[in-house]
């Protein structure tokens, strides 16, 4: 069978209710003909991409259901849909692993297809960044004021492990592995193209890694610093050595 007969069968395969369901045949029309592909790896850039939109829409449709129910202080609903938030950053993450297989040369083939193009447009990404100020506003209504709770209450003074808490964690939980996503991402960009390059619209691509050192609840790390710090300050920040103690005993 000939390169082209290959190429045909798979852009349209056999079409029977499941791939109906899924609309298989709009699905796969999504890439570029495979005919037309820059080098071999073009359908994997296109399509790595394309899933991350899905799973960021899928990401997005799910925080609009947990500001909902954070609103309504439905904590088990709360937990469940941000641990399928967190799964889907962690899915995310590694699929980045995919395009570390192609070399730089051939990333660059790739990338004169985009224009001006570049992952900094991502239009699932962007919409993400947008949704932490929301998520924050509803937390601190539903699980802190109207508790009389302030985050020190909930991670020190008034500590027990309550809902507050159990909420607050999936938040920066998701803050957490949003922020190693990006790092993943900076280390895939050092690898194909170097952070001492320039992005496709000519900003340096060091851009990337302020993001990536960006947090969404600043309040919920910055409470970890305080707290360190205040028991540092009763416990001294110089102790004795315990292994000191030892060698005397000895």
């Amino acid at each position: 069978m000939q390169k082209q007969e290959y190429y045909a069968r798979i852009e349209q395969p056999e079409m029977r209710d499941y791939g109906v369901y899924l609309q298989c045949d709009k699905l796969l029309a999504c890439q570029k003909p495979l005919a037309d592909m820059a080098n071999a790896d073009e359908l994997q850039f296109q399509i790595v991409h394309q899933v991350e939109e899905l799973w960021m829409k899928l990401m997005a449709y799910t925080l609009v259901d947990v500001i909902g129910y954070i609103e309504e202080e439905n904590t088990h609903r709360i937990v469940t849909l941000m641990g399928r938030v967190h799964r889907l950053m962690r899915m995310m993450t590694a699929q980045l692993d995919l395009l570390e297989t192609m070399s730089p040369k051939e990333y660059q083939q790739i990338r004169l297809q985009l224009g001006n193009g570049s992952g900094q447009e991502s239009p699932g990404f962007k919409f993400l960044l947008r949704m932490p100020p929301d998520l924050w506003r509803a937390f601190k209504a539903s699980y802190l004021d109207k508790r009389g709770l302030s985050v020190e209450d909930v991670y020190d003074t008034k500590y027990d492990h309550d809902d507050s808490y159990v909420v607050a964690e999936s938040l920066i939980e998701f803050d957490e592995l949003f922020q190693k996503f990006r790092a993943h991402h900076v280390y895939l960009i050092h690898r194909s193209i170097g952070l001492g390059s320039k992005s496709l619209k000519g900003r340096p691509v060091d851009l990337l890694e302020a993001g990536a050192r960006h947090r969404f609840f600043p309040e919920l790390w910055d409470i970890r610093c305080s707290m360190t710090d205040q028991w540092g300050s009763q416990y001294g920040v110089v102790r004795d050595s315990i292994s000191k103690h030892d060698k005397a005993a000895e």
